[in-house]
């Protein structure tokens, strides 16, 4: 067999990632803590509680297990709703909290990346508006001010707004995200002030941290047609690209907004980007269909022989992992994988993905795109929003009930991969020997 380490360049971040809501628990000012109060809005009815116990304090010992299993970096969220629990009022103790976070990190010599915004919002914003309310993204600058000038000693690299489509396209086109609405119009509205909150938080972050970057964690999906032959499959996959992975990025380059039919201009967005994020998990075959006018005429799906995740959630196509940095390249940006990952409880198919995806992000490094960091979702199992404790991403497993970390597999090889830098054959041949020809041919 032949033997060979790919090798990443020095100072490459190897991280996992995390969002307050899912890991914190005991959150009762989110819009995510109302949302689960009504059981049929989580697919097993269950509840988020502690989480994975964050608030009281065990995000030392599990960024302990990151930074000692040769992590050195790590992106977590900063929770709006901890910090502004209502319109006139901050905690002290939430800025404590996420100080002592960010801290710790150095302490365990993991570069923090911290996100502002992260699916969750405070009750009363939602009471007021939420961000269909035109003042809401003078708010978020007011909060992101707060933050930004409380961490900065510690943080200099900031995500303003995670997936902004997936905020947009869940909560208020789908209606599987609160405030759970199905209105194309009222979806339009909150993209703009997203765009708005997004471009005055970038701003903010520039007065307060002269050397700091910011950009926003793009959602990448891949959509290929079903039939090449079919020009209406073609069509539709090139739509969705646009819709969801275009639009906001175009935005915050251009300054203007194009969805669909429309178009606005938000020329303060414009060049609002120090790097691109990107959230890489999957891509979909979209065909035709005339029977489906609520999903675009479209039907999206998996190849019949694709490896799934548990549920289903996800195929294994690293491929499209290709795709997704090729797009972001084209932004001529540095790039951060912000997340990349899958469900997998008993941890038969993430090493595979781990080792196909990282093999293709060093491809596209080693022809010298800027690619900076990768941060594996997640370091531990954790409340998957909507879908509740149904799907398991962590690198270390979690009994619910106890609080229990279970270390599997692929933390063994994350681990390995992180202290060397690198991607090895022994790596390829230990814990996915069946792709090991597609890694290493001849």
């Amino acid at each position: 067999m032949p033997q060979a380490t790919f090798y990443f360049p020095k100072g490459f971040l190897w991280g996992s990632a995390t969002a307050a809501y899912q890991v914190e628990g005991s959150n009762k000012n989110c819009t995510w803590s109302a949302w689960e109060e009504d059981p049929d809005h989580i697919l097993d009815a269950s509840r988020s509680g502690l989480a994975c116990d964050w608030w009281s304090g065990r995000w030392r010992e599990d960024l302990d297990r990151a930074a000692n299993n040769g992590q050195n970096a790590h992106r977590f969220s900063i929770e709006w709703s901890r910090l502004q629990p209502t319109p006139d009022t901050w905690s002290e103790d939430a800025l404590d909290f996420y100080r002592a976070i960010a801290r710790g990190c150095h302490e365990r010599g993991l570069t923090p990346i911290a996100t502002l915004h992260h699916f969750g919002d405070p009750i009363w914003l939602a009471e007021q508006g939420g961000w269909e309310n035109d003042e809401t993204p003078q708010l978020f600058a007011g909060y992101v001010r707060k933050v930004v000038e409380a961490l900065q000693p510690f943080v200099d690299l900031w995500v303003t707004i995670n997936e902004p489509m997936l905020y947009v396209y869940n909560g208020y086109i789908d209606g599987v995200f609160p405030p759970g609405r199905k209105d194309l119009n009222t979806g339009l509205a909150v993209l703009v002030n997203l765009v708005r909150g997004h471009a005055l938080a970038y701003k903010t972050i520039h007065l307060i941290q002269r050397n700091g970057k910011a950009g926003i964690a793009h959602h990448y999906r891949s959509f290929r047609p079903a039939h090449t032959w079919l020009p209406l499959d073609g069509i539709l996959a090139n739509m969705f690209h646009n819709l969801l992975n275009n639009t906001f990025a175009q935005a915050a380059t251009t300054g203007k907004l194009k969805i669909l039919t429309k178009q606005v201009r938000i020329p303060e967005a414009a060049g609002t980007q120090d790097y691109i994020g990107l959230n890489y998990y999957t891509s979909d075959l979209v065909a035709f269909n005339p029977l489906a006018p609520a999903q675009f005429f479209a039907r999206r799906y998996y190849p019949k022989d694709a490896d799934l995740s548990d549920t289903g959630f996800i195929a294994n196509y690293p491929a499209g992992m290709d795709e997704a940095i090729h797009w972001a390249a084209s932004f001529r940006l540095p790039i951060y994988i912000t997340e990349n990952g899958i469900e997998d409880a008993d941890d038969h198919l993430r090493p595979q993905y781990i080792i196909e995806h990282i093999h293709r992000i060093w491809r596209k490094v080693n022809n010298n795109i800027p690619v900076r960091g990768y941060f594996h979702w997640t370091l531990v199992d954790n409340f998957e929003w909507e879908r509740g404790w149904t799907q398991r991403f962590g690198l270390w497993g979690l009994d619910v009930d106890t609080q229990t970390r279970i270390r599997r597999p692929s933390a063994d090889l994350y681990q390995m991969i992180c202290r060397e830098n690198g991607l090895s054959s022994e790596m390829v041949e230990k814990f996915a020997p069946q792709v090991f020809e597609k890694i290493f041919p001849g």
